[in-house]
């Protein structure tokens, strides 16, 4: 029997009688930013493997990498508008449904991946999740994207006042934005599809993003410069549309659901192995890295207290004070 007709024989045989009838022929349109070797794409393809086998073939996800249906806010609402059956993105387009997940885009929070997984995964991704349904989105699971670091054409970044007078693209997020002008930075919010064309014309200096991003879309063509700056911690949330999701079956649900997070637990894994490799990458095709000193660090992370209070102050006093036991919990991990 063929590897395809075992995974079916196998779907037969746990469904019969659990409700195989209730899993309907369905193609699902899958988003996201990045370039198809990413971890993200991998991720993506994990999911649709996973939920290929639990319905014998009867799900099918199709992947749309690389920004093929629309830049962030574009596909985010695509997807409350149920034209859009899922995508994985960072939290920034959520801001804007619920500005509460600006919380997690808070720059320092964490000194490791176990502390963003245990955030996320707690009662605070949760409580923030639970705020999306009545706004056309549900959360599947949360992906790994990583620290993000800064590149640039100018110079290293050894210290915060390196930051002052460069042209930055950050994502279009109002923390990101008040993070680098702290440091006198001149951040310009800007879709993602678009950035190599400014970093290749000289229109910005520079970016922010993870090793692995870096790596993938290959900006070590038109940046010299990568520093350690592990200033935000990014994941993304594996949303599926609302609308789609009430036309599920309770089983359809249920195998969605699972998948989700049997991909999401097997991205972070090798997620955080790519990172690791990327940096080299990055080097090895003539990129100049520098790791920022532990005691500049403080500094910035000290800098930066103003963005917190700023933000915290606008959004709900519950949702902070979970943020600041849970932050007060994970950072012990």
């Amino acid at each position: 029997m063929t590897r395809r007709g075992l995974a079916a024989f196998a779907f037969l045989v746990a469904a019969t009688g659990a409700g195989a009838q209730d899993i309907q022929e369905r193609t699902i349109k899958f988003g996201h930013l990045n370039n198809p070797d990413h971890p993200t794409s991998l991720g993506v393809r994990k999911f649709a493997e996973i939920v290929a086998a639990k319905t014998g073939g009867k799900i099918k996800v199709q992947e749309f990498p690389s920004s093929q249906l629309g830049n962030e806010l574009q596909q985010q609402s695509a997807l409350q508008g149920g034209v859009q059956e899922m995508l994985v993105a960072s939290t920034t387009s959520l801001n804007g449904i619920v500005k509460e997940f600006g919380l997690l885009d808070f720059p320092f929070l964490f000194a490791n991946a176990r502390q963003a997984d245990a955030m996320v995964d707690g009662p605070l991704g949760k409580a923030l999740a639970a705020r999306l349904p009545e706004k056309g989105v549900v959360v599947l699971g949360f992906f790994d994207l990583g620290f993000r670091n800064v590149t640039n054409s100018k110079r290293p970044i050894t210290k915060g006042s390196d930051l002052e007078g460069l042209k930055l693209r950050v994502i279009p997020n109002p923390v990101f934005l008040e993070t680098f002008k702290t440091f006198h930075a001149n951040p310009l919010p800007m879709p993602f599809a678009e950035l190599y064309g400014a970093l290749e014309s000289k229109a910005v200096d520079g970016e922010e993003n993870p090793f692995a991003v870096i790596a993938s879309s290959k900006f070590y063509e038109v940046q010299k410069y990568v520093s350690g700056t592990n200033h935000v911690y990014a994941t993304n949330p594996v949303q599926i549309s609302k609308k789609f999701w009430d036309r599920l079956s309770p089983v359809e649900q249920k195998i969605l659901q699972e998948a989700a997070i049997e991909a999401q637990n097997w991205q972070r894994t090798v997620s955080r192995e790519v990172s690791s490799k990327a940096l080299g990458e990055l080097q090895a095709k003539g990129m100049v890295y520098n790791e920022v000193p532990p005691a500049e660090l403080a500094k910035m992370r000290a800098a930066v207290k103003p963005v917190y209070d700023k933000f915290s102050a606008a959004y709900d006093p519950a949702i902070v004070n979970l943020f600041r036991s849970e932050l007060d919990r994970v950072s012990k991990l």
